[in-house]
């Protein structure tokens, strides 16, 4: 088994282990981060609590996937897991939505959508202008993408020639109440990066996960963006067929069990 698809199923039963001790949460958008954080955390950026403010910075636009995060940040030993009981309780750091200023190893405070592409450009910006050879990445939802000021940001990354900046997009075609493509259709999504001015690439994050290292590896010339197609659910028999699992909350722990039977 290959490091990507063992830590992968490691990160998935933490997500559901603070989905148990929480009672709540949005674990099928998590599920779909999942390798795209592992590849940036554990095999680009090599984070560490130690080289945290020294290292490249991750920024997770997507908010409501924080489950992800959380699992993969005390895992690399940011926090405690007795943090996970705490779970969106007053006297717990793990909020529904990450908060810089109190989760260690959280580079970006989300909460309304479509903010953290305008956020990186700035710490891209910053880092030019210190000289420095680190990197800037924030992950965008798709639906997220229905934000205008997302496509404000990539007209000011182009002008600014951001070679430093790289967007991934979770690209798991649902949104909370339906398809993306009912919602507000993207396609033709890579030709609407590159008609802003950023390089482009696809990757599909289920047969194919470790091409995105290989893109990431790979030198820019502007400012990047990686369509990654998932699956919303991703891993999970029952969250990739079942919408109605977006966000649940008073769930039992035999509803828990249900879903950890279904990893795949």
């Amino acid at each position: 088994m290959t490091f990507l698809k063992e830590k992968s199923l490691q990160i998935r039963e933490e997500i559901l282990n603070i989905f148990e001790l929480g009672t709540r949460g949005h674990v099928p958008s998590a599920y779909s981060l999942v390798e795209i954080l592992i590849t940036l955390y554990y095999e680009k950026s090599k984070i560490t609590p130690e080289n945290f403010k020294l290292q490249d910075k991750i920024l997770l636009s997507k908010g409501h996937g924080c489950l992800a995060l959380y699992a993969i940040l005390s895992d690399l030993g940011f926090f405690s897991k007795d943090e996970y009981s705490k779970f969106c309780k007053v006297d717990g750091i793990l909020g529904g939505h990450p908060s810089k200023h109190k989760i260690p190893g959280v580079e970006f405070s989300s909460g309304s959508l479509g903010h953290g592409f305008s956020v990186a450009i700035g710490k891209a910006i910053a880092l030019k202008r210190k000289s420095s050879n680190k990197n800037v990445y924030v992950i965008l939802g798709d639906g997220e993408c229905n934000e205008g000021s997302v496509w404000e940001a990539a007209l000011s990354a182009n002008k600014n020639k951001l070679d430093n900046l790289t967007v991934i997009i979770d690209y798991n075609k649902f949104q909370s109440y339906g398809p993306t493509e009912e919602v507000c259709p993207l396609e033709p999504f890579q030709s609407k990066w590159e008609s802003f001015g950023l390089e482009c690439e696809e990757v599909n994050m289920v047969t194919n996960p470790e091409k995105l290292l290989d893109i990431l590896n790979t030198k820019q010339i502007s400012t990047r963006a990686i369509i990654c197609h998932t699956i919303k659910g991703q891993g999970n028999r029952i969250l990739e067929t079942d919408i109605s699992w977006h966000h649940k909350s008073k769930v039992s722990p035999e509803e828990v069990q249900i879903l950890r039977d279904a990893l795949i």
